[in-house]
C-alpha cells in the first residue's frame, strides 16, 4: 500500500556540512567520500565579468551511498540549501536522487538581524505546519526556539558537524524521530 502525497514529514537538506563534510581538513577524507569540483552557474556569476575558466571550482566531498540511505528514510526529501536548484544539478545525481523539490529563497537572503539562521524563517513558512527534520551544521538554540514559537506542527532541528557530515547516528535518530511521528498518528 502506498502512502498518500504529504502523509510523510518533510526531511529538509543542507548540503554543506550534512552531505559534504567541508570543515574536514584537505589531506583528510572520511571513509567513502570522494572529492568533486564544481562550477555552479551561480560561482560563475558571482565573479563576472571574469571569464568562466578562470573561476575556481568548489571543492565538494560526496559519500554516494547517502542517496540510498536518505531514500530509505520515510520522509519526503527536500533541498534546504544554498546550492538551491543547483543542488538537483550537481549534488543529486552523484547521490542517485530524484530531483527533489527545492525551498527557494529570497534574493535578498542574508544574517538575520536578531541572530537567527537566514533559512529559519523561510523553512517554517515553507513547511507551512507540515511535520519536519531540517538537518544543517549551522542550527543552534536560537533556531530551535523560533521554530518551536512560530511552526505549528512536529519539527527536528537535527544540527550535523560540517567536520564530519552524516553519519550512521544521524541516520538513525531521523528514522527515530520519523516513526515517533507515525506512531503518534495511529
Amino acid at each position: 500500500m502506498s502512502e498518500r502525497p504529504g502523509s510523510r514529514p518533510l526531511l529538509l537538506l543542507d548540503v554543506d556540512g550534512p552531505l559534504n563534510p567541508f570543515a574536514t581538513r584537505f589531506s583528510w577524507l572520511p571513509r567513502g567520500y570522494t572529492t568533486h569540483l564544481i562550477k555552479p552557474p551561480s560561482l560563475v556569476a558571482r565573479y563576472a565579468p571574469a571569464p568562466a575558466e578562470t573561476v575556481r571550482p568548489y571543492r565538494v566531498r560526496l559519500r554516494a551511498a547517502h542517496g540510498e540511505l536518505l531514500r530509505a528514510l520515510p520522509y519526503e526529501l527536500v533541498w534546504a540549501t544554498a546550492w538551491a536548484h543547483e543542488a538537483n544539478e550537481f549534488i543529486g545525481p552523484v547521490l542517485g536522487l530524484p530531483r527533489l523539490p527545492v525551498i527557494e529563497w529570497p534574493g535578498d537572503a542574508g544574517p538575520e538581524l536578531d541572530g537567527l539562521l537566514w533559512k529559519t524563517r523561510h523553512i517554517v513558512a515553507w513547511a507551512d505546519g507540515r511535520p519536519f527534520a531540517w538537518v544543517d551544521d549551522a542550527i543552534g538554540e536560537r533556531e530551535r526556539r523560533f521554530v518551536a514559537a512560530h511552526h505549528e506542527g512536529p519539527a527536528l532541528l537535527h544540527h550535523v558537524s560540517p567536520r564530519k557530515g552524516l553519519r550512521k547516528a544521524d541516520f538513525t535518530a531521523l528514522a527515530h524521530w520519523a516513526a515517533d511521528r507515525a506512531a503518534a498518528q495511529r
